[in-house]
């Protein structure tokens, strides 16, 4: 009944995170289902092309007929499904991506995001420098699509009136690049001193190495989507990773602060008897055990009406569930008028070790 889109290639990392869900709807269905019944999860591979996932998301609503759509992956991927799905009127839940315009519940009312979109991350950022940072000299490299745009648009309007002014250099690159050490190279040239780095884990990677390899050293803010230490950080090196900033919604798997944390703990024992292959250093892993969980929810909400109509009310009435990997103070809320169902996050800096959080938790202004 449900679909997730492991991609391969260029954005290998996240494979894992359909895995974890299906041995999540496995563990489910091994315990009894949900209201008796059992979850059929069907996941095809769409490699991360938007006209695959076209192909491979007609093929799930029209042959496999599936009740609703979950965490499908990307923000090109689910961009170009978007009118779509909600044309046939499938619930499309969850989707992995932060792009702000999940949340449109007028114009795409069967479309629903699921973690803090990148603008208010990008706003998250500006806060801080603006307050912390006041000879402020910013260059930024990100993705030329909605994705990396998106998450430009948030920094600038949280810089505000300072944009043009803070903002000296912006590097975009394509997903299809072979690598990124130009844009480096040249946001380095530029005297940045602030580094706003908007890139997927593969150019993530080459980003934080090539920055340590040419000894350029600026307050380096790192996406959210980039974060997880076994996909990025260890890959490019803890030392060039040290010092790096996110802004975080979860508990992070490598904090020993989690280790006697209960969601945690049942993490770590799910993961050991249903995905034992999956790395318990990768973030990816609590992030799809947690999203599974609240599709869950969702389900047992629905009682005995499975309709597309009634699952997409249930996930439209959730209110202040919480989930294993959500930092303490983070709850899920949605409404009819409200498709994002987090809106809060908090800093943190990476010590060598694990993701150190620090400062106040920011919440964006919640819609009513």
């Amino acid at each position: 009944m449900r679909h997730s889109s492991p991609a391969t290639r260029i954005v290998q990392p996240y494979g894992t995170i359909g895995k974890t869900i299906a041995a999540y709807f496995k563990k489910v269905n091994d315990e009894g289902g949900i209201n008796g019944r059992k979850i059929t999860f069907i996941t095809y591979d769409d490699a991360y092309t938007p006209p695959k996932t076209v192909e491979m998301v007609r093929k799930l609503v029209e042959q496999d007929q599936v009740a609703a759509l979950f965490q499908t992956l990307g923000t090109p991927t689910n961009t170009a499904i978007h009118k779509y799905v909600n044309q046939q009127k499938v619930p499309h839940l969850f989707v992995a991506t932060g792009a702000t315009k999940w949340d449109d519940p007028k114009n795409f009312p069967w479309t629903m995001g699921f973690q803090p979109n990148y603008q208010t991350e990008g706003r998250v950022y500006a806060a801080y420098i603006l307050k912390n940072i006041p000879d402020a000299k910013i260059g930024i490299l990100y993705q030329n699509d909605d994705y990396g745009k998106d998450y430009v648009k948030g920094m600038e309007d949280g810089l505000g009136a300072a944009a043009s002014k803070l903002i000296v250099l912006k590097q975009s690159h394509e997903v299809t690049d072979p690598t990124i050490d130009s844009q480096i190279i040249n946001l380095k040239n530029s005297g940045a001193n602030v580094f706003f780095n908007v890139t997927i884990p593969k150019f993530a990677v080459q980003a934080i190495r090539k920055a340590h390899d040419i000894g350029w050293k600026p307050t380096h803010f790192l996406n959210n989507v980039s974060s997880s230490y076994a996909s990025v950080l260890k890959p490019a090196g803890v030392e060039a990773s040290r010092g790096l900033i996110t802004a975080l919604y979860t508990k992070v798997v490598t904090d020993p602060q989690w280790k006697n944390d209960k969601g945690f703990q049942d993490w770590v024992a799910f993961m050991k008897k249903y995905y034992p292959e999956g790395s318990l250093e990768d973030d990816s892993n609590f992030f799809g055990y947690s999203a599974a969980i609240l599709m869950a929810h969702v389900i047992k909400q629905c009682g005995s009406d499975l309709s597309r109509e009634n699952i997409m009310r249930q996930a439209e009435n959730l209110k202040g569930v919480e989930l294993p990997f959500l930092l303490p103070g983070i709850k899920v809320d949605t409404s009819p008028t409200d498709h994002a169902p987090i809106q809060q996050e908090r800093l943190a800096k990476f010590n060598g070790e694990y993701w150190e959080l620090f400062g106040e938790l920011f919440d964006a202004f919640r819609k009513n």
